[in-house]
């Protein structure tokens, strides 16, 4: 057998492991997303995010938690429906660097103590789907539709999806010491 005859099956084969990973993130991402917007899977919804955000310093919180649920809930759809190229895997980059500097970063690596691992994983997984396209089981490939499909679109929109992480990141306002922190 020639490789001109198993080319068409190693593309075939890349693509459904594509189409798996994408599956796999975009829709944790969707569900987590779902869980600050509308408090499904066990999740808190806007009002009790948004109580959390304001402890980490997101005020207001529920601008916060909806900003970053909307984020989670389209990256994650649009990433596991394959649509519209890096935009997905870069609204998912951009909420895990907000997490990970500002919930996971103090924890260490392992998820075992809640550090960045998890968070780690998904942004590497949402870097590499926005590199190495979504495959031929994905609507961008049944439409015909290439938007940003060079490595540079690419680069350049998870660059955009990092300064929004840094943006929010800078708006964050640190939470006062506690009376029994403050020194005498």
């Amino acid at each position: 057998m020639t490789d001109t005859l198993n080319f068409p099956l190693q593309l075939t084969a890349i693509s459904i492991g594509l189409l798996a990973l994408r599956l796999v993130v975009g829709l944790t991402m969707a569900a987590h997303g779902s869980q600050k917007l509308f408090g499904w899977f066990g999740g808190h919804g806007i009002a009790g995010t948004g109580g959390f955000f304001e402890m980490l310093g997101f005020k207001p919180g529920r601008v916060f938690a909806l900003a970053a649920g909307a984020s989670e809930l389209l990256g994650g759809v649009l990433t596991a429906a394959g649509f519209l190229g890096p935009i997905g895997p870069a609204l998912i980059l951009s909420v895990m660097i907000v997490a990970a500097t500002t919930v996971h970063w103090k924890n260490g690596f392992f998820a075992a103590s809640n550090g960045i691992e998890l968070t780690l994983l998904v942004s590497v997984a949402a870097i590499a789907l926005a590199f190495a396209g979504f495959g031929q089981f994905s609507l961008d490939a049944i439409t015909g539709l290439e938007l940003l499909s060079t490595p540079i679109e690419s680069a350049a929109v998870l660059v955009v999806g990092a300064l929004g992480a840094i943006a929010n990141l800078a708006l964050r306002r640190h939470p006062a010491a506690s009376p029994s922190a403050v020194s005498r």
